[in-house]
């Protein structure tokens, strides 16, 4: 599994834009100071996803990006797809030819973690990331659910 920080980066981005959704535009110059993320990056990754749709920019004195849609229609793995970051584990990059022109013996097992991840990716939204976020720094602990995606029962921890 392969996922660089492009794809780190971009969803980092878009939870700091999101999380000041509604106060106007958001400068990258802020985002890039507050994330610690190269602006000049910031700008081939917002390039991209504004034109997949997902941030507007505006121009001029107080301009910078928004949200293209609403945060709770946005998820993890459309971020990453948007700026061209691969959700793969296999080989082969899916072709099906990992081994001499043709599938290898774990191909179906590195195809069966790439859909779970893209699932539970696509199961996430920018939303929840970002109540996470402010809940977190209301002192309040939340943990993403991943049950959906491992199937692994939880057993209650009691308050002893």
């Amino acid at each position: 599994m392969r996922l660089t920080t492009k794809g780190r980066f971009a969803v980092t981005a878009m939870v700091d834009l999101a999380m000041r959704h509604g106060g106007g535009p958001v400068a990258l110059a802020e985002i890039s100071q507050r994330q610690k993320i190269s602006l000049s990056y910031l700008e081939q990754l917002f390039g991209k996803l504004r034109r997949r749709g997902l941030v507007d920019s505006v121009r001029g004195p107080g301009g910078g990006y928004c949200l293209a849609k609403d945060m709770a229609q946005i998820v993890v793995s459309e971020i990453i797809l948007a700026v061209d970051e691969p959700i793969d584990a296999t080989q082969c990059g899916g072709k099906e030819n990992c081994r001499d022109d043709e599938k290898c013996i774990t191909h179906d097992l590195w195809a069966q973690l790439n859909k779970r991840i893209f699932d539970y990716l696509g199961g996430v939204t920018l939303k929840q990331l970002v109540d996470e976020q402010k809940a977190k720094q209301n002192g309040v602990v939340q943990v993403h659910d991943m049950r959906d995606v491992s199937r692994t029962p939880r057993t209650p921890v009691s308050a002893a």
